[in-house]
């Protein structure tokens, strides 16, 4: 039971200073103009989190670096599609058709 408490308490207290650290950032720049410089820069934050969080997942899959993987071409496929259309909806719907297809065809 102690064990689980301790969890509890970790748990709570990470939740806490999460909400803290992001609160503190949106109070801070509530009142002031943000400057032009870190305003760029955050527009590059959901590409790079959505990189950090895909890219591993696809090369590194099941703990080996397998490029033979059907997840790295059908990745391919999505991302030429992603950048001729600009669209999320076809990006999905290619990748998975490829990813789908290659599987079907892998031995």
């Amino acid at each position: 039971m102690e064990g689980a408490l301790k969890l509890w308490a970790v748990i709570l207290a990470v939740g806490a200073l999460n909400y803290a650290s992001r609160l503190s950032f949106i109070a801070f720049f509530a009142r002031r103009a943000m400057p032009p410089l870190l305003a760029r820069a955050l527009r590059f934050v959901p590409a790079a989190m959505l990189t950090a969080l895909v890219v591993p997942m696809v090369v590194a899959h099941r703990g080996t670096t397998d490029f033979a993987d059907p997840r790295v071409p059908a990745a391919l496929v999505a991302a030429g599609v992603a950048f001729f259309t600009r669209s999320t909806l076809w990006t999905l719907v290619a990748g998975m058709a490829a990813l789908w297809a290659l599987q079907a065809l892998a031995p």
